[in-house]
């Protein structure tokens, strides 16, 4: 038994089921680049990389991106990246601004949804659709995660059949309180884990 109480996964069990499934990032900022390279790591090769902005001086301090790609569109920098880890990779990528028109032709085929955004407006549009229209996908939202308080505050909280929401659910970018790549990659990788997770059927 693991640590859940359920029965082990023997390894090539594991490693099929995470290799066989899709998970859509809708961002690929601080929060999506970090988790997709987690989720590349972890043995996921299938990803919609999902963003319209591209690479931006000040996206350096806290997402996975180098001055090389400063310019490029995140979907294709992050691809690159991601094929630096691991070459065996399907990677489908969306260089389009998500509305709630367009939003569920790009993740209705995935296993786990997870949204990355950086604006609040999207962040609350993603959630919308998919617990509306996608009800049985499973859905991993990020909330709180600005500002130099504990990491420790940063948790992974089931709010509903299937969502689940990380952060601390109160620190909003202000002044004074920023995203700092300490924090934002703590709720990246409670994001990635999620992700994993909810793959190998731990997550009720």
């Amino acid at each position: 038994m693991n640590d859940d109480g359920a029965a082990l996964i023997p390894e090539r069990d594991l490693r099929r089921r995470l290799a066989d499934a899709r998970v859509a990032l809708v961002g690929c900022g601080g929060l999506g680049s970090n988790a997709a390279a987690m989720l590349v790591r972890s043995g996921v090769k299938k990803l919609t990389l999902i963003d319209f902005d591209r690479v931006d001086e000040s996206n350096l301090n806290r997402q996975l991106f180098f001055r090389d790609q400063l310019g490029e569109l995140k979907t294709e920098a992050l691809a690159a990246t991601l094929r630096r880890i691991h070459s065996d990779l399907e990677l489908r990528l969306v260089s389009e601004f998500m509305t709630p028109e367009n939003l569920v032709a790009h993740v209705s085929d995935a296993d786990v949804i997870i949204e990355a955004a950086d604006c609040a407006e999207t962040k609350a549009m993603v959630v919308d659709v998919c617990t509306r229209q996608l009800p049985d996908a499973p859905l991993v939202a990020a909330s709180g995660l600005a500002g130099y308080d504990s990491a420790n505050d940063i948790r992974t909280q089931q709010l509903a059949d299937r969502v689940w929401v990380i952060g601390d659910l109160a620190s909003d970018v202000r002044e004074g309180h920023p995203l700092l790549a300490s924090r934002v990659m703590v709720a990246a990788a409670h994001e990635a884990h999620a992700a994993v997770r909810i793959i190998l059927g731990l997550e009720p």
